[in-house]
């Protein structure tokens, strides 16, 4: 049987290599940062697999613990999904109830939070009061696109790993270029930006996810404090925490855009100019 791991273990072998080795002595609350969605989503459910297989080599994908973790059966596995909506604090409070009983198996019990960035602030803060004070037994995995765009606090009680990220910079061109004039445009207000986008069949659905995408590493690689891009530069140098957690904020619900069929040019107008808002305060 194919798990939903596999693949994204052979693409991402540095954050494999991380997560066995922190199998040893699990974090209490691990974030996972970067990448896709389908690829934090098919790791948190590894990370799950891995702490509780009881086989020779965790996890073996086969036994029956890997099955129900894969069917999403498994009773001490809790997936809260924010890609199908909101998070709300009563389903968060509901299973804070369960966090005092020790788990049904013989591993710890795993609570996913994919696409943590959903939790709304009172469904937020119900966590928060779970990682401050964990109970013994029980492991949180958040899954968000950057930290930037989750609340601070839980950022600070979580073990981050970053996943690589699905685009680069360097193998396309017309990319790279574009960012160019995105960085540019946010930095003065001028340039060619509002002309590209306003040009017709300029900028489709697939090049304005790659710019969101870049610019979501970009922030990852401001707060990490070593900018490796013109862009990440820009940010790093003056935007302060909150602005780069909004400028996060911003993107997420750009590509929110994209999803439901926004037009590309529109969502790429709007957070340039956003972006430019926050730069220029």
């Amino acid at each position: 049987m194919t798990t939903p791991w596999q693949h994204t273990l052979s693409t991402q072998p540095r954050i494999a290599g991380f997560l066995e080795r922190l199998a040893q002595a699990p974090p209490s609350s691990l974030l996972l940062e970067g990448g896709t969605v389908a690829e934090r989503l098919a790791l948190g459910l590894f990370w799950a697999a891995r702490l509780m297989c009881r086989e020779e080599a965790p996890p073996c994908g086969t036994c029956r613990i890997c099955l129900q973790i894969v069917d999403d059966a498994c009773r001490d596995l809790f997936l809260l999904n924010g890609a199908e909506g909101s998070i709300k604090v009563d389903t968060v409070r509901e299973v804070r109830a369960v966090l005092g009983d020790p788990p049904a198996g013989r591993g710890p019990r795993v609570i996913i939070l994919a696409e943590a960035q959903a939790l709304i602030d009172g469904a937020a803060n119900a966590l928060l009061k779970s990682l401050e004070e964990p109970c013994p037994g029980n492991v949180f995995v958040l899954l968000a696109p950057s930290r930037e765009i989750l609340l601070p606090t839980l950022v600070s009680r979580s073990f981050v790993l970053t996943l690589g990220w699905p685009h680069e910079e360097g193998d396309d061109p017309d990319l790279r270029d574009s960012l160019g004039l995105l960085t540019e445009f946010i930095r003065s207000g001028k340039g060619a930006w509002l002309d590209w986008t306003g040009r017709k069949g300029s900028v489709d659905a697939r090049m304005a996810d790659a710019i969101l995408r870049e610019v979501q590493r970009s922030l990852v690689q401001a707060g990490y404090g070593n900018p490796l891009t013109e862009l990440s530069r820009l940010l790093a140098s003056r935007l302060d925490v909150v602005a780069v957690r909004q400028v996060g904020v911003i993107v997420e619900n750009a590509l929110e855009s994209l999803e439901v069929g926004a037009n590309p040019a529109v969502v790429l107008e709007w957070v340039a100019i956003r972006m430019w808002n926050l730069l220029h305060k």
